[in-house]
């Protein structure tokens, strides 16, 4: 079973690089880095703002990958970070997106998740997919994470004490199942967190839930009213609210026609919930 895919158009790629290239508050385009964790050699764009810093600093951690069907028909997953680095490095902050093995520029270094996670149900079923995907989440992919953390962490530029956490889809899972390793972060920032599989495995919902109860920083769940699922947003943050911990839900207006673009909302709603995460943000890291 392949998951949904979202179409980008490449016209609404290049205005958005555009427009926030034009607002010059970045050091320029992204520098190309390396992350190493163990044998594995991961790539990465990392932006910065203008000045000597040391500036607060992201990590966002992207989705599942892209199936090849996926790839040749939507483009390069270098297109998301393209879109996100310069908007945050105009705000201040310094920007790592870092690629999993098997994605974008790591696709050289092994099979990315989505793949896998197709695999598996194919073989085996639905259920025999959510173990893998409890599994790739908990393991392998926290740690490719982690080791971006730590490399990001250790940058002259960096304020290793005023970091956070942002999440996308799969990545949503797994940024949470981070904050919750990770006392010393700052804030968390979920973007159509577990939109596609919240409702299809009830392993994920589980650990989820159970995640947030031992997460003390302030959490941020996003999700266009159109994402395939808003449940994952509403119940963790109401989970939350019942232990008395620091939250924030916003779901925002339909974007687009379909579900695929309500997922995508980080890329195709930038100008939307810019204000409010930077607000967030803004509030829990010291500038």
């Amino acid at each position: 079973m392949t998951k949904p895919c979202v179409i980008i158009s490449a016209a609404l790629v290049l205005v958005s690089v555009l427009a926030t290239a034009a607002e010059g508050q970045a050091s320029g385009g992204p520098e190309t880095v390396l992350v190493h964790n163990g044998s594995i050699t991961l790539h990465a764009l990392l932006w910065r703002p203008l000045g000597r810093g040391p500036f607060p600093a992201i990590l966002f951690n992207h989705g599942s990958g892209r199936t090849r069907e996926e790839l040749e028909r939507l483009g390069p997953y270098e297109q998301q970070a393209d879109i996100l680095g310069p908007v945050f490095a105009r705000h201040g902050y310094v920007f790592l997106f870092l690629f999993r093995r098997g994605v974008g520029l790591s696709a050289d270094q092994g099979t990315n998740a989505v793949d896998l996670m197709n695999s598996a149900f194919a073989a085996h079923g639905q259920e025999a997919r959510d173990i893998l995907q409890l599994q790739l989440l908990e393991n392998r992919e926290m740690s490719d994470a982690l080791s971006a953390l730590a490399f990001l962490r250790a940058r002259h530029e960096v304020d290793a004490r005023n970091m956070a956490l942002i999440g996308h889809s799969f990545g949503g899972s797994l940024t949470l199942l981070m904050a919750e390793r990770e006392p010393n972060l700052r804030a968390v920032v979920i973007f159509s967190g577990a939109g596609y599989s919240w409702d299809r495995s009830t392993q994920l919902r589980a650990r989820l839930l159970n995640a947030v109860a031992r997460i003390g920083i302030p959490i941020f769940f996003i999700h266009a009213a159109n994402d395939y699922s808003v449940a994952p947003g509403k119940e963790l943050d109401a989970r939350l609210q019942q232990l008395g911990k620091p939250h924030l839900l916003k779901i925002y207006p339909p974007i687009g026609q379909t579900a695929d673009d309500g997922h995508a909302f980080p890329f195709l709603g930038v100008s939307i919930w810019e204000p409010d995460v930077f607000v967030f943000l803004n509030e829990h890291l010291h500038r």
